[in-house]
């Protein structure tokens, strides 16, 4: 087999990840995509989530080839080597790889018979699953592990927990259907001040573990894709 039937190349890539992200339940001008084209062979991919001085030093010293971004609006081209593909999802890779109804992150928290919790635009806002009895503590430390981190905990009455919601906002209707659907703790990017009285209202607990984290949670995940998908395909993650 010739060395031009093994490359790998940005358009590749791009419809791989089209497939994946589905998005084709997103408008036209929200689906990403190639950002900036390019007809080099791609053997190391750059993951990150947006331009700056650091990503510059970084892409400099990694010899990419291409370069995902979640956020590229502000990317100048000499912030990047010459002839680098970029390729960018923004609302996709949010709602499939962050906070929302994301199998992948269900799978790491051990929740099963998942449901959809909210709809913006007929797409899940969240889900909710079953997770094995623990206790809140044992739940907050998974979390941690899991994220690298988190900003905010709110205890929930009981101690005990066995439902869970997995949430990409926070709003005071999406706290109440929560509780109405018998949640024990409710896992978002971060607690929103307006939804607080409610969640106060209820017996639920709350975990945020902060916009970034979920993101670079998601990072890490799609790196883990791509090296699925391509098993020649080198995956860089910037940090």
């Amino acid at each position: 087999m010739t060395a031009e039937c093994n490359s790998i190349f940005i358009e590749e890539i791009v419809e791989f990840l089209n497939y994946f992200f589905v998005v084709e339940r997103f408008a036209a001008s929200e689906r990403g995509g190639v950002y900036l084209p390019s007809l080099r062979p791609v053997r190391r991919l750059g993951l990150a989530l947006e331009p700056g001085l650091q990503l510059q030093k970084w892409a400099n010293s990694q010899n990419l080839d291409a370069l995902f971004l979640h956020r590229p609006w502000k990317l100048e081209t000499e912030q990047i080597p010459p002839e680098i593909g970029v390729i960018s999802y923004h609302l996709p890779f949010d709602e499939c790889l962050t906070m929302g109804f994301n199998p992948r992150l269900a799978q790491v928290l051990n929740m099963s018979n998942l449901e959809v919790l909210g709809e913006k635009q007929n797409r899940a806002i969240g889900m909710i699953g079953e997770i094995p009895t623990q206790s809140f503590t044992h739940l907050c430390s998974c979390v941690t592990q899991v994220f690298g981190g988190q900003e905010q905990v709110h205890p929930p009455i009981d101690n005990d927990v066995t439902r869970i919601a997995v949430v990409g906002a926070m709003t005071d209707a999406l706290v109440h259907e929560a509780a109405a659907r018998d949640i024990d703790v409710y896992i978002t990017g971060q607690l929103r001040q307006p939804a607080l009285a409610a969640m106060r209202e209820s017996k639920m607990g709350a975990i945020a573990i902060g916009h970034r984290r979920s993101e670079v949670w998601g990072l890490r995940t799609l790196a883990g894709v791509l090296r699925e998908r391509w098993f020649s395909l080198e995956v860089v993650t910037f940090r």
